[in-house]
């Protein structure tokens, strides 16, 4: 996958600390580089991001890039949501 800009995440109103990146194809991805698993509340966070910036209507798709495990329910909540998840 080919990123090609990161995004300032002050634009949607959301903290500093969150990357974001534009990709190629109008998509974005939301980055979250940790070592801790991914639970429910997570998921919940990370589709408020999602709604946040797919309400703009710039953006195509929306992917959740991590190197951190994914818990089963909370994949299947993020993908029934339409997020892809890339680790």
């Amino acid at each position: 996958m080919e990123i090609s800009n990161k995004i300032d995440p002050r634009l949607f109103g959301l903290s500093s600390r969150i990357i974001l990146e534009k990709k190629e194809n109008n998509g974005i991805v939301l980055v979250m580089r940790r070592k801790s698993r991914i639970l429910m509340k997570d998921g919940e966070k990370i589709l408020r991001i999602r709604n946040l910036v797919m309400n703009t209507g710039e953006y195509t798709s929306f992917t959740l890039q991590t190197n951190a495990p994914v818990c089963s329910k909370t994949r299947k909540f993020l993908e029934s949501s339409g997020i892809r998840i890339e680790t």
